[in-house]
């Protein structure tokens, strides 16, 4: 049995933010069944963690919750939050003015290194 959940943000886009409540609420709801639990940021991801992006992207017509409001939940929950080091510098993100959840830098080495693991289940969005 896998203990830990590594997830990886590549190809969701934040032009369907309806999609992007659902890789925070999977992580959230494993790290509630004491998984330890990762989300790599890449590509256009990265965005997300910029102060005042997820905060005004709603997952549905309603508004009720931002994707920020479920990234703050998973986050809250105990997942780590990673973002590619080349993605951030090409989308302008730096420790200024990234959210304060962002845990650190991790590229693609690390992710591999992590992800070929015993006990480590991967899942990509």
């Amino acid at each position: 049995m896998a203990d830990k959940v590594i997830i990886m943000l590549l190809n969701t886009s934040l032009k369907a933010p309806g999609t992007l409540g659902a890789p925070f609420f999977q992580a959230a709801v494993a790290a509630a069944m004491d998984l330890e639990v990762e989300i790599y940021f890449a590509a256009e991801t990265t965005q997300l963690l910029k102060q005042g992006v997820a905060e005004n992207l709603y997952t549905g017509k309603q508004r009720t919750k931002s994707v920020y409001d479920f990234m703050r939940d998973a986050h809250e929950a105990g997942v780590k939050f990673y973002a590619c080091a080349g993605a951030m510098e090409e989308h302008e993100l730096n420790d200024d003015n990234a959210i304060p959840e962002l845990d650190g830098k991790r590229g693609g080495g690390a992710f591999i290194g992590e992800a070929v693991e015993d006990g480590v289940v991967v899942l990509t969005y």
